[in-house]
Order: structure tokens, then C-alpha cells, then sequence
């Protein structure tokens, strides 16, 4: 199935979108963008020049991915989440010259595969969000996040585990945890967490 680009939709020519792919009104993909197969881009969402997205990434209703970042297969953003790409943002360079393209290196966030971003979230480049890790709805990321990790606040911290079912781990002590949805084990060694 050929990718549907809904007619207010703007997706540059050189944007490459894969099989089963939707984009939906007004939503942008840029120049040199690359999207796997099964995607949906939701109302008002941006996709920046060359960014790499997976299979199967939902983008929500004007989600907001700046380039140079890459999204791994099945990973999620949320309405309204923003993935920044400037370091130290201004308009104008000291002497009050309009800053352009050229004028400053963009920087990436990096998510991992079946990471989900909550709604109104806001990840600060460079950054790595992990493999199968959630970021709270609203929470501001400044620093990298941990597979499997669930993070909340301003600025972010871990308040916990998550599985690959998105539901928070039961403690069963010792370093070890259970998907209370799947009934999955992990064991978390030295703060890392991975399947058991």
C-alpha cells in the first residue's frame, strides 16, 4: 500500500515515505526526510530536512521533530512534543545580524526503538532517549534517558521502571522486576535495567 499524503500536507519531493505511511492535514516533512513503512503523521506535525525516521512511529497532532533527529522503529511522540535541535538559540548573531542555516550546527535527539514521548514534552539536543523508555507527558529532558526508564518533571528524573507493554514495573525486590500487564522479568544491575 503506497503512502497517503493528505491534501494539505506538505511533503517535499526529495522526502522519502514508506509503504502504508499517512500523513495527515497540514503536517510538513521536509527535504531529504526519511520515514519507514507503516508511519502516521499526525495534523500539524513537522518532520525537519533529513530526519531518519523508523517503521510503525507515531508523530501526534502537531509533534514537532527537528533535524537532525533520528527515531527508531515503533517509537512514539505525543501531541504537541517538541525535539529542539539548537543549543544556544538566538535570532541574531552579536553585532544584531539575522542568524541563518549556516550560521550555527544543529544538534539532534536520538530516540530509540518503542520509546514514547508524552504530550507537551520537550527533549533538549543532544540527547539520547532509550530503548522502550516513556517520557511523562509535559516533562522537560535535558539529560540522556535510560532504556526502560520512566522519567517525569522539570527537569527530568527517573521515578521509575517501564516494560516493553508501557505499564510502570512491580519492585519484587533484589534487582528484580515484573511486567504487571505481560508478567515480563527484568533485572536492574547498577542502575541499568534490561529483559530478564
Amino acid at each position: 500500500m503506497a503512502a497517503i499524503i493528505k491534501e494539505t500536507a506538505q511533503v517535499a519531493e526529495s522526502a522519502r515515505l514508506g509503504e502504508g505511511t499517512i500523513v495527515w492535514e497540514l503536517a510538513q516533512i521536509r527535504e531529504g526526510a526519511r520515514l519507514g513503512e507503516g508511519c502516521v503523521v499526525g495534523r500539524g506535525a513537522y518532520v525537519g530536512p533529513g530526519c531518519r525516521i523508523g517503521a510503525n512511529v507515531k508523530l501526534q497532532n502537531h509533534a514537532l521533530v527537528y533535524e537532525p533527529a533520528t527515531l527508531g522503529d515503533g517509537a512514539f511522540v505525543g501531541p504537541a512534543a517538541v525535539l529542539t535541535n539548537d543549543e544556544y538559540p538566538r535570532s541574531v548573531d552579536p553585532e544584531g545580524n539575522l542568524m541563518r542555516g549556516g550560521d550555527w550546527t544543529p544538534v539532534g535527539v536520538e530516540v530509540a526503538a518503542g520509546a514514547s514521548i508524552g504530550a507537551r514534552a520537550v527533549c533538549v539536543a543532544p540527547l539520547k532517549i532509550g530503548r522502550w523508555s516513556m517520557v511523562a507527558a509535559g516533562a522537560v529532558v535535558t539529560r540522556d534517558v535510560p532504556d526502560f526508564a520512566l522519567v517525569a518533571g522539570v527537569p527530568a528524573r527517573r521515578i521509575g521502571w517501564v516494560g516493553r507493554a508501557g505499564r510502570p514495573l512491580a519492585d519484587r525486590g533484589e534487582g528484580r522486576w515484573r511486567c504487571p500487564a505481560s508478567g515480563a522479568e527484568y533485572v536492574e544491575r547498577d542502575g541499568v535495567l534490561a529483559e530478564a
